[in-house]
């Protein structure tokens, strides 16, 4: 059944919508920023650059690095953004535009985060690499879609059980990482924690300027869950989303933080721009070395 015009909205010139992209712009190997100027700090290793489109938000180049096709795209911040990027890429390659009809055969997209991140762990060191083996969703995009059988159920009802916010009107969810990009993405230099993905940035993420957090105990309280013997280590705003829908469309992603800021210490990175840069140049290598399938 072809897709009513209300629902996959393409512009003038057979681009999706908020994107402006056309299927062939993209490569099956996606790195996510959430700054646009995060993309070029990226893309400024590759050989070559061959696609660039920006539309809001949302700047996309695809290019060449060591061989290896691969498209960077900013998010912006937060899961409706995720909701908007993910499921418009998602249409790019499973989506026959002429037909407005769901291809048969579906093409699997690889998704790296590459973002920043707070920890909530003392001993978790600003400037250290974070990925996350799960993301806990407290900003309710996978509530909208039917997604129990992607979600970490079990660690969820777990989570959900102990902090009990249900009476603030937070109920979380779970979706894990990708273990098998996990695996190619790691190494030593990576350490692993689960992370919680938030609606905002202040009261959101247990923040005080001049408003009062309706949880004042918001940090400490997630940073005394443990799972299995896994913490909850870091707070940021888009990789449940990322996690969730990836996983729902049939795709892989995993998520890398590198950690500004340690919220229970009170420290900021001296070094901000240095630590995302030498993320970058790791995803890079790694992504250089050996192929994705």
């Amino acid at each position: 059944m072809a897709l009513a015009k209300s629902e996959l909205i393409l512009n003038p010139d057979g681009s999706i919508y908020h994107l402006s992209l056309l299927p062939e712009d993209i490569a099956t190997t996606i790195i996510t920023v959430g700054d646009p100027n995060r993309v070029r700090s990226v893309t400024k290793y590759f050989d070559s650059i061959e696609i660039e489109k920006e539309r809001r938000e949302f700047l996309t180049q695809t290019g060449i690095y060591k061989g290896k096709r691969i498209s960077v795209i900013s998010t912006g911040i937060g899961t409706d953004n995720i909701d908007i990027v993910f499921n418009e890429l998602d249409a790019l390659v499973n989506i026959d535009f002429s037909t407005r009809e769901i291809k048969k055969k579906k093409t699997q997209l690889n998704f790296i985060r590459i973002g920043t991140s707070g920890a909530i762990q003392a001993d978790i060191p600003v400037d250290s690499f974070i990925l996350s083996t799960s993301a806990v969703g407290f900003e309710g995009l996978l509530h909208f879609y039917e997604s129990g059988h992607a979600r970490n159920n079990e660690l969820e009802n777990s989570l959900n059980e102990y902090l009990g916010w249900s009476g603030h009107n937070i109920t979380a969810y779970v979706v894990d990482s990708d273990h098998y990009l996990s695996d190619f993405i790691s190494s030593n230099r990576i350490r692993f924690g689960i992370t919680a993905t938030n609606s905002g940035f202040y009261a959101p993420q247990g923040r005080s300027l001049r408003l009062r957090p309706q949880i004042q105990d918001f940090n400490s309280k997630l940073a005394s869950f443990s799972f299995e013997g896994r913490r909850i280590t870091n707070l940021e705003m888009e990789t449940a989303g990322i996690y969730g829908l990836a996983k729902l469309h049939g795709h892989r992603a995993i998520s890398l933080n590198a950690i500004l800021a340690n919220r229970v210490t009170g420290e900021f990175s001296k070094n901000g721009f240095k630590t995302i840069d030498d993320l970058i140049k790791y995803t890079l290598e790694k992504l250089g070395n050996e192929a994705l399938p």
